[in-house]
């Protein structure tokens, strides 16, 4: 049984989870980081990581189709949707972990189960 502090504090590190994605040049490093040193001292926080993990992953190989769809006009707009969804999925992630929820990320392809 956890006390309402550890679960307040395992609450706030999955929202910064979320969050982390929005540091610039640390989006993906951070989030990934913040899972693996604290996912021991709250394993509540396991599946937050598991699940941010694996939308950084889809998004980068929708990133790199994009990339690669720019050649005909057509990934700048796709480009810009992806950009779109990053911070707006971010910020839903964040919300519902600070509030106990896992949610999980539309999209995002489950490479890490």
């Amino acid at each position: 049984m956890t006390s309402p502090e550890t679960e307040k504090q395992a609450r706030m590190w999955a929202m910064l989870i979320h969050l982390s994605i929005l540091v610039p040049c640390l989006g993906i490093v951070l989030p990934v980081l913040i899972w693996q040193i604290k996912k021991s001292e709250f394993p509540d926080i396991d599946p937050h990581g598991k699940m941010v993990t694996n939308w950084l992953l889809s998004l980068l190989i929708y990133g790199a189709v994009s990339w690669l769809l720019m050649l005909v006009f057509i990934g700048y707009l796709v480009g810009g949707i992806l950009t779109i969804l990053w911070i707006a999925f971010a910020i839903v992630g964040g919300i519902k972990a600070n509030e106990g929820e896992l949610w999980k990320y539309p999209l995002a392809i489950q490479f890490i189960k």
